[in-house]
């Protein structure tokens, strides 16, 4: 049984046909969550035949609450949005830009502010909720000729070959393609199932995150003050809402879910030093379990990861999904360039075209976010007076803050092309 998504129905919406035969496609993507779809969109935009394998059915927009844990999308990722053209539409579903940001160190009188301005950027970022990009870029997919979305279905085997890769589906039929890409998370089932190994560790931290309203506006600043057990953020959003990120020892999470909110509003003002005022509302608290995750390998012959199936990072700096999606348009640059050149996608003299591009950047990516929570996380007066004297000096800088928003925005490195503005791409090529 094939389930299709069609242009003129919406995402619950399905044809079913009946087949036993296997079908062929040029690449499989297994996980259709954000960065699973990029790569589809991208792939597909390219005339590439793609499959988009989903376990859970996306719910229509009406029909999902308003979500806790929002993303902190830069301007490389916005860039990549706006090459597929979802960009309008996650525009009129809700962001919010952000102009500033205010870090500051509970321990001392450290301090650093960041401005777009300093850059000439309109912005720092976008603070913009899952649902909503998730939405365009499924909207986008069933829009493309070239894209088979196999939804709700979930992978039953995985056979490797010399010239192909097929994949059996529950209730329908095998497909077949020159390259299989798992973008199926940090658990990801289709990296067990290729036995790729992974190195990393649990950090012993959770982070808690909320919606709340306070009683003072956020101008449209992002707030991070780092406490003896984690950063907390506070992302500012419309109406005089937040979402704060609450990194903390799971002990400490686990109790904050269960007390009420006029004592989780009082901790919570507490540890921000009420720099916004007193808590007057807040949603439903989510906690989960922090852990570094990096695969020993990204490829494999016919095999690729992407996304939180190849790293996960700790999320002081909302990088996750950025560093994703910048897997994903690589990849798929990647894969379309070697199908110009009449060279098998699958091949792994191409692929690791693609590891070579992403794995050092993504790894130099987390070793700086473990510094950073190390140096930060502690208590121990030595490392106070250091992460103090480093957030003034950086703060008076001009030259080390600029480069810490480049770094930040996505504005410097080797980059994909989807990444890069467009009047850049044109120069260079």
């Amino acid at each position: 049984m094939q389930r299709l998504l069609t242009p003129d129905r919406c995402i619950s919406d399905y044809i079913v046909m009946n087949s036993s035969t296997t079908s062929h496609f040029d690449t499989i993507i297994i996980g259709g969550g954000i960065v699973g779809a990029t790569a589809a969109c991208a792939l597909g935009e390219a005339g590439v035949r793609v499959a988009l394998v989903e376990a859970r059915t996306p719910l229509a927009l009406e029909e999902q609450q308003p979500d806790p844990r929002v993303f902190a999308i830069t301007r490389a990722s916005e860039r990549i949005f706006r090459s597929l053209g979802v960009w309008d539409a996650i525009q009129r579903q809700g962001v919010f830009a952000f102009s500033d940001m205010e870090v500051w160190d509970a321990g001392g009188k450290g301090v650093t502010h960041f401005d777009c301005a300093e850059l000439g950027e309109p912005c720092l970022g976008h603070i913009i909720e899952p649902r909503f990009i998730q939405d365009a870029l499924w909207q986008r997919l069933h829009s493309l000729a070239t894209v088979s979305l196999y939804c709700p279905a979930r992978f039953q085997n995985i056979d490797m070959h010399d010239d192909r890769v097929e994949v059996g589906l529950d209730d329908s039929p095998r497909l077949s393609a020159a390259l299989l890409v798992a973008a199926d998370g940090s658990h990801s089932p289709v990296r067990n199932t290729l036995r790729i190994k992974t190195q990393g560790h649990h950090y012993q931290q959770s982070s808690l995150v909320a919606l709340v309203k306070t009683s003072q506006p956020h101008r449209n600043t992002a707030w991070q003050r780092f406490l003896p057990g984690g950063p907390l953020a506070f992302l500012p959003m419309a109406d005089g809402w937040s979402s704060i990120v609450w990194t903390m020892p799971t002990e400490n999470s686990e109790r904050l879910l269960t007390i009420d909110k006029e004592r989780f509003h009082e901790e919570l003002a507490a540890a921000f030093e009420q720099r916004l005022g007193t808590i007057l509302e807040s949603g439903e608290r989510e906690a989960w379990p922090l852990q570094r995750l990096h695969a020993e390998h990204y490829v494999i012959p016919r095999a690729a990861l992407i996304g939180d199936a190849a790293h996960a990072i700790h999320p002081l700096a909302g990088q996750g999904v950025n560093l994703g999606l910048l897997d994903a348009a690589a990849l798929a640059e990647v894969i379309v360039a070697a199908r110009e050149r009449g060279k098998d996608p699958g091949s792994l003299v191409v692929l690791r075209r693609y590891e070579r591009w992403r794995r050092g950047d993504n790894l130099l990516m987390m070793m700086a976010m473990d510094g950073i929570n190390q140096v930060f996380s502690n208590a121990r007066f030595p490392l106070q007076r250091l992460r103090n004297l480093g957030l003034s000096l950086v703060n008076r800088s001009g030259l080390a803050r600029r480069q810490f928003m480049k770094h930040a925005m996505g504005l410097v490195g080797d980059l994909p092309k989807r990444a890069v503005a467009l009047e850049e791409v044109s120069s260079s090529d």
